[in-house]
């Protein structure tokens, strides 16, 4: 009788205490007010906000490798701990003038901020968020990414190189420079299997590829003079390529100054096609299974997103969500994609089986949407 007294007491307290996963949980910039609303996928709701995160005008988050812990990196340098089950900020520090982005290691024991001035990266550790070590580049960090063996890529846009940072002694980093890269470097990305980086170029048409079993050999060209002979458009907005849509053998890659996403073959890293869009893609997203892909576009076509069907390589659905859509992101299954709208303060969350509208969330200038689930995703 007593054994089963405490049972049920401790039950009762379980309960009470309202424990839950974080699987489904994620949260939203609002870029305007330094604040990030948390929501959560099932119910498809808002759980909270938190404010006090400085600039978050081009504001990036990475995960813990539980999902409980948000690192949020601020445009003014700010490196924000949010507790996702709490609703709470845990830490927060400024480490640098201008930030850019960041990365967590392999382990989750390492957050790696990415400067613009000064220019290079800062190791902290992910529980206190102490400085471990910095290395200083003399240009701006752009694209940086995590890579198997606690390492993290990134390149340096006036230099037009790709470093690799082995952070197994975080203390001691041990830095490979790729030189000769690629023109002005932009973005890049990790392929998920963490074996291939590739920097998209915005001084020359084409990426530059980056073999991490064999950093030694340097890097490739790929897709090298796709726009040869054309009059390239004004850019309005620098495409991404963190948001990667690896898609089966296929990469799709948003063209710079261009109204068309790029297919890369990674059997041979050779173009396979040019699929003609509505405008200048910012964003090409991989729906989960790799049927899909989702783009996003650059002034004036910034409030249409296009879905493209990976089989025929065409656009088969394009919809409205609202004005100045700047980012979207999907469940870990697939089953939903989530769309923000600046200009509406609006996050509208969709069906990707039948394109239904399932559900609009009112949220403050939205920008960037990041979900939990990154967590287990090598690049994320």
């Amino acid at each position: 009788m007593k054994t089963w007294l405490l049972v049920c007491l401790g039950l009762v307290a379980c309960a009470s205490t309202g424990q839950r996963g974080t699987g489904d949980l994620g949260l939203v910039v609002e870029r305007a007010s330094g604040s990030v609303v948390l929501v959560e996928t099932t119910k498809r709701s808002e759980i909270g906000r938190v404010r006090g995160l400085g600039d978050l005008s081009h504001a990036s988050a990475v995960f813990s490798r539980d999902g409980r812990y948000a690192y949020v990196f601020g445009r003014d340098g700010g490196l924000s701990k949010v507790d996702l089950l709490s609703a709470r900020l845990d830490r927060r520090i400024v480490q640098a003038g201008n930030s850019i982005g960041g990365a967590i290691s392999q382990d989750g024991k390492l957050v790696v901020a990415a400067n613009y001035t000064p220019g290079g990266i800062r190791i902290f550790d992910a529980d206190t968020l102490e400085l471990l070590s910095e290395i200083l580049t003399d240009a701006k960090v752009v694209g940086i990414a995590d890579a198997p063996g606690n390492r993290f890529v990134f390149s340096l846009f006036e230099l037009g190189e790709i470093w690799v940072v082995d952070a197994s002694a975080p203390r001691q980093p041990k830095v490979t420079r790729i030189a000769r890269a690629g023109k002005q470097p932009y973005d890049g990305f990790v392929t998920p299997d963490g074996r291939y980086y590739l920097a998209g170029l915005f001084g020359e048409d084409g990426l530059a590829l980056l073999d991490l079993w064999h950093p030694g050999d340097g890097v490739r060209r790929v897709l090298q003079g796709y726009g040869r002979g054309e009059e390239p458009l004004p850019v309005y907005k620098m495409p991404h390529l963190r948001g990667w849509a690896a898609a089966g053998r296929y990469l799709f890659l948003p063209a710079v100054g261009r109204h068309e996403v790029l297919v890369l073959d990674r059997a041979g890293w050779k173009e396979a096609a040019r699929i003609p869009v509505r405008g200048q893609p910012v964003f090409a997203v991989a729906q989960p299974g790799g049927r899909r892909v989702w783009v996003n576009f650059a002034l004036p076509d910034n409030d249409r997103v296009q879905v493209i069907d990976v089989d025929t390589m065409q656009v088969v659905q394009e919809l409205r969500p609202g004005r100045a859509v700047l980012h979207l992101e999907f469940t870990p299954r697939g089953e939903q994609v989530w769309v923000s709208s600046r200009d509406d303060d609006t996050v509208v969350v969709y069906d990707t089986a039948s394109y239904a509208e399932l559900a609009r969330l009112p949220v403050e200038k939205p920008s960037g949407i990041f979900l939990a689930a990154r967590a287990a995703m090598t690049g994320f």
